[in-house]
């Protein structure tokens, strides 16, 4: 299926797979870009020797396109950003904050440039800064979110901007895929599916969680601060939710939550680890390599918009 996005990235399928701490590692990565889609590898919080070392061993086991996942907001951010020039990274993601400082860098090296957006007044920004395209988030989507969703987000970014938008949020299979393009989007990203997928290397027990949510399993913490996340419910989250309704400080719930990602993924640890998860969880029940995943979505999709 040829796209806007597809031929921006020169990849074959127009699906992104969300650049997720702690989860979207190289291995990861390297698999989706093999099955024609685009992997990312999600530097979160890591230090950026670790960054390089991750695109480095991606580059063994692909030749295909793969971009690098930047949280503006890691206290390396100015080095990853280096990094990803020296190493020839074709395509950068962002998360949490404004990757400005970095545009005219990133794009003297020919690095395409896409942030994640929460509001349309962002994506215009964004677009005026000079990036290549928006993933437009919604807020049924994992990990850090915004307020508006998916249905509504998606349509208003692609009616104020001229560059390729992006969806993202709720989407697992060829239904949610065909509905992003309905809405204007030019490709979707996905996190919580490509999380089960077999390439993935997360901690089993956190697979299982995913693979045996219900729809009514997903929970927010850190609304009352400003910072809202989305996970999956279990004792760290009713823990969590008990002090900020009891208005805990925000020092006490951050340390709550102190390396409750890498419990979860690395350790295994489901009831006091951070399970980040989508509103979507609901409808994964099978693990599958991500080229059996990417196919079975672009079957169902092109039946759908035919």
């Amino acid at each position: 299926m040829k796209t806007k996005i597809t031929e921006l990235l020169g990849i074959e399928y127009p699906i992104i797979q969300g650049g997720m701490a702690w989860v979207a590692d190289y291995h990861l990565a390297a698999a989706v870009s093999e099955a024609g889609g685009l992997g990312i590898i999600g530097a979160g919080g890591a230090p950026a020797s670790f960054v390089r070392e991750q695109i480095q061993k991606a580059k063994e086991l692909t030749k295909k396109p793969f971009g690098v996942n930047v949280m503006l907001m890691n206290p390396e951010a100015d080095e990853i950003a280096r990094v990803i020039v020296e190493e020839g990274v074709p395509i950068v993601t962002t998360g949490a904050g404004n990757p400005g400082k970095y545009l005219a860098s990133w794009k003297e090296a020919g690095i395409k440039v896409i942030p994640v957006v929460a509001s349309v007044a962002l994506a215009r920004m964004m677009e005026r800064a000079g990036v290549d395209a928006v993933i437009a988030e919604g807020t049924e989507s994992g990990g850090h979110i915004g307020a508006a969703t998916t249905m509504t987000l998606v349509p208003q970014v692609v009616d104020v901007v001229k560059i390729p938008v992006i969806a993202a949020g709720g989407i697992a299979d060829g239904r949610g895929f065909a509905a992003a393009m309905m809405l204007g989007a030019e490709a979707v990203q996905m996190g919580t599916r490509f999380v089960v997928a077999k390439e993935s290397t997360v901690h089993e027990n956190y697979k299982k969680k995913i693979l045996a949510a219900k729809d009514i399993d997903s929970e927010v913490t850190g609304t009352s601060h400003g910072h809202p996340v989305r996970q999956l419910r279990n004792n760290m989250t009713r823990e969590y939710l008990k002090l900020e309704k009891a208005g805990a400080p925000f020092e006490e719930l951050e340390h709550l939550t102190l390396g409750a990602l890498r419990k979860a993924v690395v350790e295994g640890d489901t009831v006091n680890g951070t399970l980040m998860a989508g509103q979507i969880a609901g409808m994964i029940k099978e693990e599958m390599t991500c080229a059996e995943m990417i196919q079975e979505i672009m079957k169902q999709a092109e039946s759908l918009l035919k």
